[in-house]
């Protein structure tokens, strides 16, 4: 796991278009994720050469082509992103788990959940206490403490100050009726970080 970069972005894109064509993950333009990259986490996995198509160039070292009696260094491994995820603070006490996307071939292999842990970590090195999240998942939120909730978890004061925000992702939480086009079907979830278990299966 590592912060992402800007390079990124095409593979975040990657990743974000495989879910939203059945509404799984909420649809980002690419400006977006370039506005927002310093919000992601990236998961990599290793790749030994023998995992890439046949016909790509096998890299060399050194001199030669490995005639005899030259020694050949060992293959190099690569490093490919299979999942992202971003937390997006909303206030003092409360953020948003955003975006987590999973490369469908390693699905239950517990990369989401390797995500989700360190966004709920990240939260907490912020000072959030509270973390919210709009899914399809209840089951795999449920694991992390989420629980289903009813409304919105803020009001007043701070209530009036979000609906300033210009973020599509906030307008959703706020559940403003221009948006419920766009979250139908989804549950809404809210973790207390001091009730949530640390998970460790997937460090």
């Amino acid at each position: 796991m590592r912060r992402a970069r800007t390079s990124d972005v095409v593979h975040i894109r990657r990743l974000v278009d495989t879910y939203t064509a059945d509404r799984r993950v909420l649809t980002k333009s690419t400006v977006n994720l370039y506005e927002d990259i310093q919000e992601f986490w990236i998961a990599e996995a290793e790749e030994a050469p023998g995992d890439r198509p046949a016909d790509a160039p096998e890299a060399s070292h050194g001199q030669g082509a490995g005639g005899p009696g030259e020694r050949r260094a060992a293959p190099r491994t690569e490093r490919r992103v299979v999942g992202c995820g971003a937390l997006h603070v909303l206030w003092e006490d409360l953020a948003e788990v955003r975006t987590v996307a999973v490369d469908p071939t390693l699905r239950g292999f517990g990369v989401g959940h390797r995500i989700v842990s360190v966004l709920l970590d990240t939260a907490r090195e912020l000072g959030v206490s509270r973390v919210f999240c709009l899914t399809f998942e209840t089951g795999f939120f449920a694991a992390h403490g989420f629980s289903p909730i009813r409304g919105t978890p803020v009001q007043g004061r701070v209530y009036e100050e979000l609906l300033r925000s210009y973020d599509e992702g906030v307008a959703e939480f706020l559940d403003l009726e221009r948006v419920k086009p766009n979250t139908l079907g989804n549950t809404r979830m809210l973790v207390h970080l001091d009730q949530a278990p640390h998970r460790t299966d997937d460090r």
